[in-house]
């Protein structure tokens, strides 16, 4: 099973020109071509950019609602008290309460994508911080998972609402749909996402800010874009 899964990934990678930067549109096409699984793969983005996440005014981080959505069910976990667990719940929420999911945490229950707090709960939560955090699941009003709107938030977590931050080596890894989906629909979720990247371009990141670009499907071959072309391609 191994060696056939190895043959089509060479096949695959075959249709991938060794050192070539491709213009948008064509990688964009060629990527649903370099499918080798046989379960429906995620169309993944991979940036690599000219900032230094260590200084705070360097940090990229922020979401983004995909047009048509990740394709992905996201498991949303709400911390809050109150009438807003009922209120999260009905909104769609896989888990809502308070101290029994984070005493749940502690003891290493990871079953969800995303933790929405309300701002009262925050406190509890620091006791998580190095637990969420270094999975990048700790809440953040910057990417609208600390929030009194608990409903208006589970509803864009579960359409497929993307939240993004950069790692310590400047690299942000993301799904922005399934080989499923229609070229079209992959082209506007990539379009979204890589425009709100460079509207959080920090001011303090000098020199070229992104420096690569790649995509490719879970099991597939990494498809590089040109980054100069991708910021000509957003303004068109």
């Amino acid at each position: 099973m191994a060696n056939k899964k190895a043959k089509k990934y060479v096949e695959a990678a075959k249709l991938v020109e060794t050192g070539k930067l491709y213009e948008v549109k064509d990688a964009l096409e060629l990527v649903a071509k370099t499918k080798t699984a046989n379960f429906v793969e995620t169309v993944e983005v991979a940036l690599r950019l000219g900032v230094d996440p260590r200084h705070a005014d360097q940090q990229v981080r922020g979401t983004v609602v995909l047009p048509h959505g990740s394709g992905k069910v996201t498991k949303v976990l709400v911390i809050t008290q109150g009438e807003n667990m009922q209120k999260a719940l009905d909104a769609g929420a896989d888990y809502a309460g308070a101290e029994e999911y984070i005493e749940q945490i502690q003891k290493g229950w990871f079953d969800f994508d995303v933790v929405i707090a309300t701002p009262d709960m925050m406190p509890k939560l620091g006791k998580l911080g190095r637990t969420l955090g270094t999975k990048g699941l700790m809440p953040n009003p910057k990417s609208g998972t600390v929030t009194t709107n608990v409903e208006q938030a589970v509803s864009e977590f579960k359409r497929g609402k993307l939240a993004f931050r950069v790692d310590k080596l400047g690299s942000i890894h993301v799904g922005i749909g399934k080989v499923s989906f229609t070229d079209e629909q992959i082209e506007d979720n990539f379009r979204a996402f890589m425009a709100e990247i460079e509207r959080l371009k920090p001011s303090a990141a000098k020199g070229q800010y992104l420096r690569t670009v790649a995509l490719s499907l879970t099991m597939g071959p990494g498809i590089k874009i040109d980054p100069i072309l991708v910021s000509k391609y957003l303004e068109a």
